[in-house]
């Protein structure tokens, strides 16, 4: 079955040659893997309609090695005025964080009144301990919506981790140490305040700095010389990453104060530097060796390409032949994933990038664009693949050269329909995105679901992988034609792509649908 959502509008060349995908017995006489079945779980909601996994980027790690895992689900209470958007962003029901530990399912609560105030859970650590954010009942007079702070969820009680003296503050990532990164408004009137502007396009706002917070202690991580920086990741030495103005003057190309991406250790943050433009964020924590990726833009700020760094040196990864792309996520091997376009700019295909080359890894039957979100230690990658570039996708799975439809791996089969695979853990489990039965519309009905391995596929899946080509997809239109990091053909300015990547991460991407 051919399931589809949103990604990039894009047209088609009528020549591009499709990779052929193989049957599960064909695989396994061409030496590659056959993959395992999964079962399917259904982390369900709080008594609303929709629920959903964050999107890999926003923080983590989402699944811990104990198989718990955190997400975001509706209850049924309605959204108050004056609802903080970028956090309460299912509508029109107040969300609320959601953990699962021993097959139990938990509503985590927010800071009182709880039923009142949205809250998401971003990372947990090997400890059970969650980083997150909650709204907290109180009105910002500056930007006129609830406030929000950064939370911890520790031992059954909710941390607030307060600000640096303004009105806001969220937290995203936490490691095994209990150390949290994230961001905290201070008092210093700011019109470019990355929170104020990104988030809800106001120069009505102060600055935002990134924080490390740890038994207690929150400290201002400073900046790269400008007055704004945002801590989106730490890994489990205690480096830190995300991006950073470096002065507070608005560049003409971007209209932006040029912000870079940075690596904070020891007290001390690195400026990892661009590859020529004024524009540049990582995409995915630092992994266990201090490296890095995400997207850099080139001079001149039109057009933008995936970045490794690596001790002080900065590797432009290139496209697949065509002028953009960038890189999502990397394990401790250096291995990035992400996409990129193709020659001529009609198509990109998500990439594997390791040992200084980048490999195409193609799209499912039929398809013509895919993108690569998550890899973990085993070289197992997950992402979506799109028919059109624009609104239609399947989640994927690449392992071993294989890419295989994950909606064919579910035993026993379902009828849900697996559409946006966020994270894969080491373990193998797989944090996803879908819609039950009855649903057409991810965002008004979507659930969040695991899937968990138990063993290799049956040669039934061959008939089902048969069936699924052969049959029509449904018209589920998830999105709105953007792709955060890229753009489409128009080229896309700096600060829309950063626009774009705050709807991305927190939903705000106007999804609809159109039923057949």
């Amino acid at each position: 079955m051919k399931h589809q959502t949103t990604f990039t509008t894009l047209a088609l060349l009528a020549t591009l040659a499709i990779p052929v995908q193989t049957t599960a017995q064909e695989a396994q006489q061409e030496g590659k893997p056959h993959h395992h079945k999964y079962k399917l779980i259904d982390l369900g909601t709080f008594g609303g309609p929709q629920g959903f996994i964050n999107p890999s980027g926003n923080g983590g790690p989402t699944i811990n090695n104990g198989g718990d895992t955190v997400a975001n689900a509706q209850t049924a209470v309605p959204l108050p005025p004056n609802s903080n958007g970028p956090l309460c962003v299912l509508g029109p029901n107040v969300n609320h964080a959601l953990r699962r530990h021993n097959r139990q399912i938990t509503d985590l609560g927010a800071l009182s009144p709880s039923d009142q105030n949205c809250s998401n859970a971003l990372g947990i650590n090997d400890k059970g301990e969650i980083a997150g954010q909650s709204e907290n009942g109180v009105i910002d007079p500056l930007l006129g919506v609830i406030e929000v702070r950064g939370v911890v969820w520790k031992d059954g009680k909710i941390i607030d981790l307060g600000t640096f003296g303004g009105n806001h503050s969220a937290a995203g990532s936490i490691n095994n140490q209990g150390q949290v990164t994230g961001f905290a408004l201070n008092a210093i009137p700011d019109p470019i305040s990355i929170y104020g502007v990104f988030f809800f396009g106001s120069t009505n706002s102060t600055q935002t700095r990134g924080f490390l917070w740890q038994n207690g202690k929150k400290r201002d991580l400073g900046t790269l010389g400008g007055p704004d920086t945002i801590a989106a990741f730490v890994n489990e030495r205690g480096q830190v990453s995300g991006g950073s103005y470096t002065n507070s003057i608005p560049n003409p190309t971007t209209g932006l104060a040029t912000i870079d991406p940075f690596l904070w250790e020891n007290g001390r943050m690195i400026d990892v530097g661009t590859l020529g433009g004024t524009f540049g964020l990582p995409f995915a924590p630092p992994n266990n060796r201090g490296q890095l990726t995400g997207f850099s833009d080139l001079a001149g700020d039109i057009a933008a390409h995936p970045f490794f760094w690596d001790r002080a040196t900065l590797t432009d990864l290139g496209t697949l032949g065509g002028a953009n792309g960038a890189g999502n996520w990397l394990n401790d091997a250096g291995e990035v994933v992400g996409q990129a376009y193709l020659a001529g700019d009609e198509a990109y295909h998500a990439f594997l990038w390791k040992n200084g080359r980048m490999k195409d890894l193609g799209v499912l039957p039929g398809d013509m664009c895919s993108s690569a979100f998550a890899i973990n230690s085993l070289s197992q990658i997950v992402g979506i693949s799109s028919p059109d570039c624009d609104f239609f996708i399947t989640a994927f799975l690449w392992e071993g050269g294989d890419l295989v439809d994950l909606n064919d791996l579910v035993s026993p089969q379902s009828d849900v329909i697996l559409l946006e695979p966020n994270a894969i853990s080491d373990q193998g489990v797989i944090a996803v995105n879908g819609i039950p039965p009855g649903c057409d519309n991810l965002d008004v009905c979507g659930h969040p679901y695991l899937l968990v391995p138990i063993g290799d596929c049956d040669k039934d899946n061959e008939a089902r992988i048969a069936a699924r080509q052969n049959r029509e997809a449904p018209a589920i239109l998830v999105g709105s034609g953007w792709h955060p990091m890229i753009g489409g053909k128009t080229p896309v300015s700096p600060i829309e792509r950063l626009r774009n990547l705050v709807r991305r991460n927190f939903r705000l991407s106007g999804r609809r649908i159109q039923p057949n």
